[in-house]
């Protein structure tokens, strides 16, 4: 059958659900058979047709889904490794490379700058308040220049 006898509609369903099912599994071990038979197409057309939507292969959009999930259990406070294979990776070295190639920087770098930002949040929190909302709220004097 071709995507013409199909309304479109109902392939971007089929296509949404197959994001939906890698969200909701990241942490699993599913491979592009998994979320491609979830979406009822083949393989390779199943990577076209996701390629097309969201502008990554369904395995570049697992790897994203992976390491942002792993941003917010690093940013937890979360140890590297158990971040790692609570998101799903098999391999601490590849999770780091990984890591690093998306966010730019090292899982461990990144753990360490997220809990200096919470220390320095404790310590003088309306730094991190812009001054316009802080004096608007009343916790800065109105300044002059």
């Amino acid at each position: 059958m071709t995507g013409e006898q199909y309304p479109k509609i109902y392939l971007y369903r089929r296509l949404v659900q197959a994001k939906l099912f890698i969200d909701a599994h990241y942490a699993d071990k599913i491979d592009l058979s998994n979320i491609a038979d979830e979406a009822y197409f083949s393989k390779f057309h199943f990577i076209r047709a996701f390629k097309n939507i969201y502008r990554k292969t369904p395995h570049q959009y697992l790897i994203f889904v992976r390491i942002e999930k792993a941003r917010g259990l690093l940013k937890a406070g979360i140890p590297v490794s158990e971040a790692c294979y609570a998101v799903g990776f098999e391999s601490l070295s590849s999770f780091s490379k990984l890591f690093k190639s998306i966010a730019g920087i090292t899982p461990s770098a990144y753990s360490i700058q997220q809990q200096k930002i919470k220390t320095q949040i404790a310590e003088a929190p309306l730094t991190f308040i812009p001054g316009c909302f802080a004096e608007k709220k009343g916790w800065l004097k109105k300044e002059q220049f």
